[in-house]
């Protein structure tokens, strides 16, 4: 049976309206639980797990799990999606236009990452319960604080999931793309502690954060360290994302607080990368000092958020991706990602997840917007790779 697209395009609006950042999903987790349960989910099949308490930001929830027991042997198959938005999602309303969602204010971005692989595997659970098709077992999994570094899927209760041998996420770009593997990334905090001084007064007395900070990004620019960081043929970026310094002009900025990132395929490059921003830092620390021979001081506090992987060419969720599209009349395309994903975590727990995409276009941009013909193939292969045979 074909899915009934208009009703997947009114979930999809619907959850596009729902505000639910990165540990604020409970609205969104909400809207999921009454659609499961009143097309006919048993309320013991529905399971929250605690990740959120485990998580260093919260939340209000931890990740959304329903387990549906099979109607016919097989291996257990999972599918997933993140549930929450970045902020810049924040009053979203979406609206049609020439085949795409899109927002309706030119200010906000939309959410289709990654409310359209919400919807799409949403759909697949309410059709599986309502129509009750021959189907192994089923988990589907809802994640929370993926835009935060990963965070649901990093402490997600695997013990809950029921040991699947399949797993797919729904994530980004159009529905033929089939992303085996992603970057690894590693976050940094850094704090400058400089000496505050009048700056009319006696500026050469004070020794600025900002200057400290100023210099060791310049430095890290010049080098070709930052951004698009090519070495030979060793490959990465890295990103100063967020400052936070200072309060008034008149005084000398005593503390900066800034936050960077290094990301690498390669474990042994990003670890170069990293230590490359350290040094520019600690020595910008000591090359700004003040008259009386004062200088800067420099601590960093580094994590790594999610380690790269790639899946086998004989990967079994692979090859049943693969084989679901071509089904579908769609050819696949092999993707490798330059951003993290939560089958990066999935991987790292045992769980080999292949990511497919769902439709979203200019994510993380004010110009965001998901492709509703790309949406609906996306329900397409999702009820494929819960129902097929193989």
């Amino acid at each position: 049976m074909k899915p009934n697209t208009t009703e997947a395009q009114q979930l999809v609006t619907k959850l596009l309206s729902i505000p639910g950042g990165s540990t604020r999903e409970k609205e969104v987790m909400d809207f999921l639980v009454e659609q499961l349960t009143q097309s006919g989910a048993d309320p013991a099949w529905i399971r929250f797990d605690r990740a959120n308490q485990r998580s260093p930001f919260g939340g209000q929830c931890g990740n959304l799990i329903l387990k549906v027991p099979g109607r016919r042997r097989g291996p257990r198959r999972l599918l997933m999606a993140h549930a929450d938005t970045v902020p810049l999602c924040q009053g979203a309303r979406p609206v049609e236009h020439n085949g795409y969602l899109v927002p309706a204010d030119p200010q906000t971005a939309l959410g289709a990452d990654d409310r359209s692989g919400t919807a799409a595997i949403l759909y697949t659970a309410m059709r599986v319960l309502r129509e009750r098709p021959p189907h192994p077992p089923l988990t589907f999994l809802w994640t929370v604080q993926e835009e935060l570094g990963l965070y649901g899927a990093r402490f997600v209760d695997v013990k809950l999931l029921g040991r699947p041998k399949l797993a797919f996420n729904f994530d980004g770009g159009p529905a033929g793309r089939v992303t085996i593997g992603a970057t690894g990334g590693y976050r940094m905090d850094i704090r400058i502690t400089g000496l505050a001084s009048h700056a009319g007064v006696a500026p050469e007395k004070g020794v600025s954060a900002i200057t400290i900070a100023g210099c060791a990004i310049a430095a890290l620019h010049r080098e070709g360290w930052l951004g698009r960081v090519e070495k030979g043929n060793r490959f990465g970026t890295s990103n100063i994302g967020v400052i936070h310094a200072g309060e008034a002009t008149n005084v000398i900025t005593p503390e900066a607080h800034l936050r960077a990132e290094a990301r690498s395929h390669d474990p042994r490059f990003r670890a170069q990368i990293v230590r490359a921003i350290e040094r520019a830092f600690h020595k910008a620390a000591k090359e700004v000092c003040s008259s009386e021979g004062q200088c800067g001081r420099v601590a960093i506090d580094g994590r790594l958020d999610y380690e790269a992987f790639r899946l086998s060419s004989g990967d079994p969720s692979l090859a049943a991706a693969e084989s679901a599209l071509r089904r579908l009349g769609l050819a696949p395309v092999r993707n490798i990602s330059n951003g993290g994903l939560d089958a990066n975590w999935m991987t790292a727990h045992g769980i080999p997840t292949v990511t497919l995409g769902c439709g979203q276009e200019n994510m993380h941009t004010t110009a965001e917007r998901l492709h509703l013909g790309e949406f609906e193939q996306a329900c397409r292969v999702a009820w494929e790779l819960a129902v097929a045979e193989d």
